[in-house]
């Protein structure tokens, strides 16, 4: 079995698989504090009840956006699941070229996710990660990663209108009825939530009108399904896109 591993901002998620199938997932809030023995005792005693006995993983694969976390799970493989882990990074082989100034510059679950909507979806693509930030991330008809944007996540969007201003409160992430709010918190609710939806229809556009083509969109991310409910050029929601292009990854690199 193969241990999937994606250390975000927010959230670890981890997943395993019998070969191509995902049989389990799990998701840890992300602490940069907590040592691989805590981390350990989480996922090892997660594992156990659903039946997954950690003496079944036989590689691990991990991507991560949290430089100290990175280590800390690298230890909890080697020490606990008697594995050194495959870590996503630069040198890495990922079956696709980038096309960016510095290809070191890109996150490497930005690469992941490409690496597996391609292999799933077809190209040309938008990937849209909506997470703690979210991200644009785009493949061209020759299967080539070109870059994206990257905004903020909805979440740290109303987080800072708490944070940063005197009177406004700290809201709820629900659809309001209607665009007018007729109170703060609903006029709050249409700024951030349709502001959101506007945001993501308007760069589809954008990017499809500089690749010159239709591009298949796929979301992910915690905050997808909410989002492709209310937009129609999402075609396809994976909550598991990350993790199953570590998989793919992994297998490209074995030895």
């Amino acid at each position: 079995m193969l241990l999937a591993i994606d250390i975000g901002n927010t959230n670890v998620k981890l997943g395993v698989f019998d070969g191509d199938e995902l049989e389990a997932t799990w998701n840890l809030a992300t602490g940069i504090h907590r040592t691989s023995d805590e981390y350990a005792a989480m996922v090892l005693g997660l594992m156990e009840r659903r039946g997954v006995p950690p003496s079944q993983v036989t590689g691990v694969a991990l991507c991560g956006v949290v430089p100290p976390l990175l280590h800390t799970f690298v230890v909890l493989c080697q020490r606990y699941l008697d594995s050194k882990p495959l870590v996503v990074e630069a040198g890495v082989k990922t079956g696709m070229r980038i096309r960016l100034d510095n290809p070191r510059e890109v996150g490497p679950d930005r690469v992941v996710n490409a690496v597996a909507a391609q292999s799933l979806y077809g190209k040309p693509l938008i990937i849209i990660d909506l997470g703690t930030a979210t991200t644009f991330d785009i493949v061209s008809q020759e299967g080539d990663y070109l870059g994206g944007a990257i905004a903020p996540g909805i979440n740290i969007a109303s987080e800072a209108l708490f944070a940063r201003t005197a009177v406004l409160p700290r809201i709820e992430m629900v659809r309001p009825k209607q665009v007018i709010g007729r109170n703060t918190v609903s006029a709050m609710q249409s700024g951030i939530i349709f502001g959101y939806i506007d945001l993501i229809e308007g760069m589809i556009r954008r990017i499809e009108r500089e690749l010159g083509t239709r591009a298949k969109v796929v979301a992910t991310g915690g905050q997808a399904y909410p989002f492709a409910e209310e937009i129609s050029a999402i075609d396809v929601v994976n909550p598991s896109l990350t993790l199953i292009g570590l998989r793919l990854i992994y297998e490209m690199n074995k030895e």
